[in-house]
C-alpha cells in the first residue's frame, strides 16, 4: 500500500478463463436463503440518506485535496440496527459512508465496491477515494465505497471504561479491563459479524443488486466472513494480504505474528543493511550485525523498543521504507554508551540517523516527528514508574473496538498456563518481537459468534494475493486461506515484505486482478508466482528462502539464520559470551 496510506497497494490473458455470471439451480437456492437486510431493516431501509462533504479526520490536508479531486466524492451517516439478530428492538447505530462516482455510466459500469483496510478497527471511510485514485482502470467501472465499520471512526464508536483493581498481577488487571468493557451494551454487537451486515444493508440503500470488494489484511477475514454469509450478493472479491480464514478464530493469524516479524527482521532487513555497508557502517555479515544490536540490549531496552515500534515494524508494511529502518538499527547500535540516560540516547540515535546518505527531506520530517514521540514515551515511562502502580479506583477509558471484534469473532484459548508457554516461547524463538508480547485480552474474553463455514456450491470465486515475508499476515495464514476456500486463486510474490499488495505496479500481481474484476475470470492455476520489485536504492531483487515452485513460496516459519540468531540471543542472556558482552559495556545476563 505505497500510495496515499503506510502500514501496509496484459501478458496473463492467455492464462485465464472465463467465468460465468449464470447462477447454477444451487446457487439459486442459495440466493434464496442468503438474509434480506433490507426485510430485517424494516423502516429503516426507507431511510433518506443525506449526502454531504466529507471529512477525513487524522488523514493529512494534502491528501485530502487529492481525495476532493475525485468524481461524486460526498459521505453520509446510515442508520443501521445495533443487533442485526434482533432489530426490532428499535436500538440503531450510525455507519458512516463515502461514495464515488466514478463509473462509466452504461453497461461498462460493474457496480460497487467496497474497501476495507484492516485493524480490526481501521477507518474505511476514506478508503472510497483513496482506491479510485489507486486504480483509475477500475475506478471507470466501479464506484468506489468506503466505511467506517461500527465501533470505529465517525460511526457510533466503542469505549469501554474500567476501575484500576488494587492489584499489580497483569491477570488481574486485563480481567478487569474485560469485565468493564463487556458492561457497555455495545461490547456484545461490535463484532465481524454484525458489520456484515451493516455492509449489505449499504449495497441495499445504494440500490445494487450485487456488490464487489477488497479487503486487506483484517479486511479479508470480513470480506470471506461476507462471501460465506451473503454468497449471491458478491460479484467481485480480492482478498489481500490474508489472515488465516481456514480458522474459526482469529488466534492463529496472531500466533504467527511475532515470528514472522522476527523473520522478516533477520531474513531481509539485515541483508539490505549488509548489502549497504558504506552506507549504514555495520559491516557485510547479517549475523554480525545482530549480534552488535543484541549486545547493544537490541529490544530488551526501551530505546531500541521504541525505535523498532516506530521505524523497523512500519518498514514491515511499506517495505519502500527500509531505508529509515536500517538507519535506525545501525544508529541504535552505535549508541551503546551505558551512561548514557534514555533521552540523551534518543538524541545521539536521532543525530546519527540525520546524518545517513540517502534520507529524504520527507524522512527526516518524519524522523524528527517520532524522537519527539519518544520522548513523550520516555517522559511517560517515568512518570508511571514514580506514581504507584498499585493505585485503586481510577477510571480508565480505553478505545476497545480492535480487541471486541478480534477476541468475540471466535473463541480463543482461554487456558493461562497455555498463554505463559506461548510467551516463553517466544523468548526462545522470536527474541526480536518477544519484549513486545503479552497475554491477550482475548484470553478472559468470551466469544459470540464464530465464522459461517462456506458452501462449497455457493462460494464465489475470489482472489487472495500474499507476500511471502509480510510480517503482519503470514504466508503460512494467506496460503492456508487460499486453499480452505472454494474456488480461491492465490497470487504470490516472492521475496516480498510489504503488507497489502494491490496495486503493486508490476504486470504479474495486478493484470490478473483487473481481468479479474472487469470479466470475472481467474487465472487457469490455483497459484501465480510473481516476483518482487527491488527494495530502496538497490536495482535488483535478491532472493530470500528458496524460489517459487508453482506458486508456493519455500521459505520456513523458523529458517536457518533465524536459528542461528536465536542462539546469539540464548548465548547472551545465559553468560556464554561474557567478554563480548562486557566490551560493549553490558551486563552479561540482562
Amino acid at each position: 500500500m505505497r500510495k496515499y496510506f503506510r502500514g501496509g497497494i496484459a501478458a496473463v490473458t492467455g492464462a485465464l478463463i472465463a467465468s460465468s455470471l449464470v447462477l447454477t439451480p444451487a446457487a439459486t437456492a442459495a440466493a434464496k436463503q442468503d438474509p434480506d437486510t433490507a426485510a430485517l431493516a424494516g423502516a429503516l431501509a426507507k431511510q433518506k440518506v443525506t449526502w454531504e462533504e466529507c471529512t477525513f479526520p487524522g488523514v493529512d490536508p494534502a491528501t485530502v485535496d487529492k481525495f476532493k479531486t475525485v468524481k461524486g466524492l460526498a459521505c453520509a451517516t446510515v442508520q443501521v440496527p445495533r443487533d442485526w439478530h434482533n432489530p426490532a428492538d428499535g436500538n440503531t447505530i450510525g455507519i458512516r459512508v463515502s461514495k464515488t462516482e466514478t463509473a462509466y455510466k452504461g453497461t461498462s459500469r460493474q457496480g460497487i465496491a467496497l474497501v476495507n483496510p484492516g485493524g480490526p478497527g481501521g477507518s474505511g471511510l476514506p478508503w472510497g477515494a483513496a482506491m479510485a485514485l489507486r486504480t483509475p482502470v477500475l475506478a471507470g467501472q466501479y464506484d468506489f465505497i468506503g466505511f467506517d465499520p461500527r465501533g470505529v471512526g465517525l460511526s457510533t464508536p466503542l469505549t469501554c471504561s474500567y476501575t484500576v483493581p488494587n492489584s499489580t498481577d497483569v491477570n488481574v488487571l486485563n480481567k478487569a479491563k474485560v469485565d468493564g468493557c463487556l458492561e457497555n451494551p455495545l461490547t456484545q454487537f461490535i463484532t465481524t459479524e454484525q458489520t456484515t451486515y451493516d455492509m449489505d444493508f449499504i449495497r441495499v440503500l445504494l440500490g445494487e443488486k450485487k456488490m464487489s470488494y477488497i479487503g486487506y489484511s483484517y479486511g479479508t477475514w470480513l470480506g470471506t466472513w461476507y462471501a460465506s454469509t451473503f454468497a449471491s450478493k458478491v460479484h467481485r472479491m480480492l482478498l489481500d494480504s490474508a489472515v488465516d480464514a481456514s480458522q474459526s478464530t482469529l488466534e492463529n493469524t496472531w500466533d504467527l505474528q511475532p515470528r514472522t516479524r522476527d523473520r522478516q527482521f533477520q531474513e531481509a532487513l539485515l541483508p539490505f543493511m549488509a548489502r549497504s555497508a558504506d552506507k549504514y557502517g555495520q559491516g557485510t555479515d547479517p549475523m554480525e550485525i545482530r549480534r552488535k544490536w543484541e549486545k547493544g540490549g537490541g529490544t530488551r531496552e526501551f530505546v531500541g523498543q521504541l525505535f523498532v515500534a516506530w521505524f523497523v515494524i512500519p518498514a514491515m508494511y511499506d517495505t519502500s521504507q527500509y531505508h529509515v529502518a536500517a538507519s535506525a538499527v545501525a544508529s541504535v547500535i552505535d549508541a551503546t554508551n551505558p551512561a548514557a540516560s534514555d533521552s540523551e540516547k534518543v538524541e545521539q540515535i536521532v543525530a546519527k540517523m540525520l546524518t545517513v546518505p540517502g534520507t529524504s527531506d520527507e524522512n527526516k520530517a518524519f524522523i524528527a516527528k517520532a524522537k519527539t514521540n519518544a520522548l513523550n514515551a520516555i517522559a511517560k515511562k517515568e512518570r508511571v514508574a514514580v506514581k504507584s502502580t498499585t493505585a485503586a479506583a481510577e477510571v480508565e477509558t480505553w478505545d476497545a473496538t480492535f480487541e471486541a471484534i478480534r477476541c468475540q469473532d471466535g473463541q480463543w484459548n482461554q487456558n493461562l498456563h497455555y498463554w505463559n508457554y506461548w510467551l516463553a516461547d517466544l523468548t526462545v524463538n522470536a527474541p526480536f518481537i518477544a519484549p513486545f508480547m503479552s497475554t491477550p485480552l482475548c484470553a478472559y474474553w468470551p466469544a459470540k459468534t464464530s465464522m459461517p463455514k462456506p458452501d462449497k456450491k455457493t462460494f464465489p470465486r475470489l482472489l487472495v494475493a500474499q507476500a511471502e515475508l509480510d510480517a503482519a499476515t503470514a504466508y503460512e495464514g494467506g496460503l492456508a486461506t487460499a486453499k480452505a476456500l472454494p474456488n480461491a486463486k492465490m497470487i504470490s510474490v516472492d521475496n516480498e515484505g510489504s503488507h497489502g499488495l494491490f496495486p503493486y505496479n508490476t504486470d504479474c500481481v495486478d493484470d490478473p486482478i483487473v481481468f479479474y474484476f472487469q470479466t470475472g475470470a481467474t487465472p487457469r492455476k490455483q497459484f501465480t508466482g510473481c516476483q518482487a520489485v527491488p527494495l530502496p536504492n538497490e536495482d535488483k531483487t535478491y532472493d530470500v528462502g528458496g524460489k517459487l515452485t508453482n506458486g508456493k513460496v519455500q521459505i520456513k516459519m523458523i529458517t536457518p539464520a533465524v536459528k542461528q540468531a536465536n542462539k546469539i540471543v540464548k548465548d547472551l542472556l545465559s553468560g556464554s559470551s561474557t567478554a563480548a558482552a562486557d566490551e560493549s559495556g553490558m551486563p552479561a545476563n540482562l
